[in-house]
């Protein structure tokens, strides 16, 4: 990968981290008192250490990041906010979407450290413990995501999500 793309591919993967890293932290925010609340709150704090590490890459690679980009990921992060769901407010359909974000984003992010095993940056980072990592957030989201998944069949935000049969 020439430095060119390197430094694009590096500075886009950080604004994604950014949004992502915010955007978990939201969510283990709300959730704190779900039965799982312990799990997200522990990958929202590993999401967020794997943005630094991100961080570092950047620092080792030269790369200097782009605050056009930064700025425009915490404006996508926050028109997240926004969405269709009835109201300006959190329904229990909110973190489902949350999650199928989420998802999303550690999916590209195993596909960055998986790139970046490839690179001369393998020499100073441990890729497959962030592989790793990376692997152990997809399967905390996809299990989080499950537990909350039959909120989709409701056919009312106004019922509780236990009336839905939702562990949460």
């Amino acid at each position: 990968m020439s430095d060119d793309l390197l430094a694009i591919y590096l500075t886009d993967h950080l604004a994604g981290a950014t949004g992502g890293s915010n955007r978990m932290r939201s969510l283990a925010d709300h959730e704190r008192s779900a039965s799982d609340g312990a799990v997200l709150a522990t990958i929202a704090s590993e999401i967020e250490q794997d943005r630094r590490t991100l961080i570092r890459i950047l620092a080792a690679a030269q790369v200097t990041p782009r605050r056009y980009k930064m700025a425009a990921a915490w404006l996508v992060e926050r028109a997240g906010l926004l969405k269709s769901n009835g109201s300006f407010r959190r329904s229990p359909l909110t973190s489902v979407l949350e999650l199928e974000f989420l998802r999303m984003g550690v999916t590209g992010k195993i596909a960055l450290w998986e790139s970046l095993r490839q690179t001369d940056l393998r020499d100073e980072f441990d890729f497959d413990e962030l592989l790793a990592r990376a692997n152990r957030h997809l399967e905390g989201l996809e299990a989080a995501h499950h537990r909350r998944a039959s909120i989709v069949g409701r056919r009312s935000a106004d019922q509780p999500a236990v009336a839905a049969n939702v562990q949460i």
